[in-house]
């Protein structure tokens, strides 16, 4: 059977057609009303940006989704969780700090904020779910907790996983520091040519694994835990993975615990995807580059293998924008040429949704419902 996901478009032509009023009715026309109860607590699974970045889910686009969850009788919270990597998220105090600088106050979005794995990133719940990787996942206590939730995603590229959208959401973003760790455990980067010994990477690295050697970074792989943030970090693209087989693992260590969080909410869970400024890389980043295609729209559904599969392909049905790191790649400007695996040409973003599907997140069989 099909999953329904429902799509609007970015066009607006009067108040009730802007972005905002949509997002409040894609609530409505999706059906989102039936996982929350009177009195239920919500969460609102958001990513509030890296301190930098520019290009997260706007705050008034939340504020819609929380004004829904009230209108219904729940209890809405924003929350996310911690960072592995050394950046202004990596614990509660920086984290809320980084999250109303960027814009998510109460008097803007009329929720609090929880951050979800607790102070230091401890907070967590084993949850049992016998997949190929593990037996129990690790997931953020007051996730686990919450009688509902609406995972609200930005959908943009992502130098690991290929693009992040509701699975990754799920996946990393339900966990704490030591299940991120988990899932990343088998990356070892490394540092190629063209390091300028910035030390951005040193500064962000987790355990103390990267060191100036010889005028170039190093890193320590009998140290180095694998969590891969220094890719991230490294802002001249010099740090790399090393890629092989382990890509798969690691994939698929981030679909099983994506079904760990989906598991202890199915039935209360509902997903939200924002498919603009559709940017290289991750908002984990503290910059934010040009986005690689025309802005797309809002995408909603209850099923995350299905509305992350539709964002896929609405991506891939765009002309390139000229002038930013699609072109540079020499690859993709076309419709129907694959973005992701032009910017990152060693991922497997499609491997997320083939192994979700295997796996019982989802189905990557879904119906389009552009609304109007």
């Amino acid at each position: 059977m099909k999953a329904k996901v429902y799509y609007y478009n970015m066009r607006a032509d009067k108040a009730s057609s802007s972005l905002a009023s949509k997002v409040a009715r894609i609530f409505d026309l999706a059906g989102f009303k039936s996982i929350i109860n009177k009195n239920d607590l919500v969460a609102i699974k958001i990513h509030f940006g890296e301190k930098g970045n520019n290009a997260y889910i706007h705050p008034i686009y939340v504020r819609k989704i929380v004004d829904k969850v009230k209108s219904y009788g729940g209890k809405p919270f924003l929350t996310d969780t911690n960072t592995l990597y050394k950046g202004s998220r990596s614990n509660a105090v920086d984290h809320l700090v980084t999250a109303i600088e960027n814009g998510f106050a109460y008097a803007v979005v009329n929720a609090p904020i929880i951050i979800a794995d607790g102070l230091l990133s401890k907070n967590s719940i084993e949850v049992k779910i016998n997949k190929k990787h593990f037996d129990t996942v690790k997931i953020a206590s007051d996730i686990f907790y919450a009688n509902a939730m609406i995972v609200m995603s930005h959908f943009k590229g992502h130098e690991l996983a290929g693009f992040g959208g509701a699975i990754k959401n799920l996946a990393m973003g339900c966990a704490p520091a030591a299940g991120k760790q988990q899932q990343h455990s088998t990356v070892k980067p490394v540092v190629g040519k063209g390091c300028t010994a910035c030390q951005m990477c040193i500064r962000n690295c987790p355990v103390g694994a990267i060191s100036l050697v010889n005028g170039s970074a190093y890193i320590d792989h009998s140290i180095c835990i694998g969590c891969g943030e220094c890719v991230s970090m490294c802002q001249y693209g010099v740090i790399k993975p090393q890629w092989g087989t382990d890509m798969d693992a690691f994939i698929e260590r981030m679909i099983e615990y994506a079904y760990g969080a989906y598991s202890v909410k199915k039935g209360k869970i509902a997903f939200i995807n924002f498919v603009m400024n559709v940017t290289p890389l991750c908002d984990c980043t503290p910059w934010s580059d040009a986005p690689i295609v025309p802005d797309v729209g809002i995408l909603a559904s209850f099923d995350p293998v299905a509305i992350d599969q539709a964002s896929y392909d609405l991506v891939n049905q765009q002309f390139g924008h000229r002038g930013t790191a699609l072109e540079e790649a020499g690859y993709g400007m076309n419709p129907g040429e694959d973005k992701f695996k032009a910017l990152h040409p060693e991922t497997k973003g499609e491997l997320q949704l083939e192994y979700g599907e295997e796996i019982g997140l989802g189905t990557r069989d879904y119906e389009l419902i552009e609304l109007k």
